[in-house]
């Protein structure tokens, strides 16, 4: 297949790198400074089970989606409008559209922009981006994507690319249960700059993660979303199988750039206030942030 992936971040890098490997024509749609590295070496993909470089394509212009059949759309949660208007003009009407972001409503957003069928997917993967075109996996790889007329034809594909993927009536659900991990993970890794096997062992981090833990579990509850009675477990043991993962966030921060804190933490304020749930610990997150972000700028 020929695949466009939007967002040549650590996710995008990572699952194009996998799909090229495979054997897919892949073109990266992303920053001026990896199109040039890559350009220049390809993309360098380095994991437990291959480190070498990969080679795909790479441009800053979304145009390059109007071959593709399919993409994968992998921007930050705050740029899902304006990359969805970038692409609209280029896309084919029968091509399928991945949103592998963070965040609970970007599938939806994106639909909305773009006219049509975007496919929600939960995107379990530990990757960093350690320059320019060089992407480096930690672990896990997994997707969980939602029910459309092409998502078993692309779980086979992906499957067969090295990358699990379910198929699921419920991705909602396994969207939501992501965005709790990410609040109780995500903004403590960025504020202390430390990766999770390092960060839960801090004095009173577990406590703080409940906690915020808690204040999701309520407002999911309130939004009409039922969670795994196994999450919280299923929380603490991310610290073991993304020991040496930092959050985005704590990526975003250390680079300077705009976190989507408004996405995760952000999201649960919102609705526990539109709820009237008090959520004093994620608002505490995601101001401490914001001040970070603030003061990077």
């Amino acid at each position: 297949m020929r695949i466009a992936v939007m967002g040549a971040g650590a996710v995008g890098c990572y699952y194009g790198a996998m799909l090229a490997r495979a054997g897919h024509a892949v073109t990266l749609i992303g920053r001026p400074a990896l199109v040039d590295a890559v350009h220049d070496a390809g993309l360098h993909l380095e994991s437990a089970a291959f480190t070498g470089q990969v080679q795909v394509e790479a441009t800053t212009d979304p145009a390059a989606v109007h071959d593709a059949a399919l993409v994968l759309f992998c921007v930050k949660s705050g740029d899902t409008e304006a990359a969805g208007l970038q692409l609209m003009p280029h896309l084919h009407a029968n091509t399928p559209v991945l949103s592998l972001q963070n965040g609970v409503d970007n599938a939806a957003r994106l639909a909305q922009v773009l006219g049509r069928e975007v496919i929600p997917s939960v995107v379990y993967v530990a990757a960093e981006m350690a320059g320019p075109a060089h992407v480096r996996h930690h672990g896990r790889g997994e997707l969980v994507i939602g029910l459309s007329p092409h998502s078993a034809t692309l779980a086979a594909q992906l499957g067969a690319a090295g990358i699990p993927t379910e198929v699921s009536d419920a991705v909602l659900e396994a969207l939501w249960s992501k965005l709790v991990i990410n609040c109780a993970y995500n903004a403590l890794s960025a504020i202390a700059q430390q990766p999770y096997g390092a960060l839960i062992q801090a004095a009173g981090v577990r406590e703080v993660m409940r906690d915020a833990f808690d204040e999701c579990l309520a407002v999911a509850s309130a939004q009409g979303i039922d969670l795994p009675a196994t999450l919280w477990e299923a929380t603490l043991a991310i610290a073991d199988t993304m020991a040496g993962q930092r959050s985005s966030t704590a990526q975003d921060l250390a680079r300077g750039k705009p976190s989507e804190i408004d996405h995760l933490n952000g999201t649960v304020v919102r609705l526990g206030s539109a709820h009237a749930i008090a959520t004093p610990v994620n608002r505490s997150l995601w101001c401490a942030v914001k001040l970070l972000e603030a003061r990077a700028r």
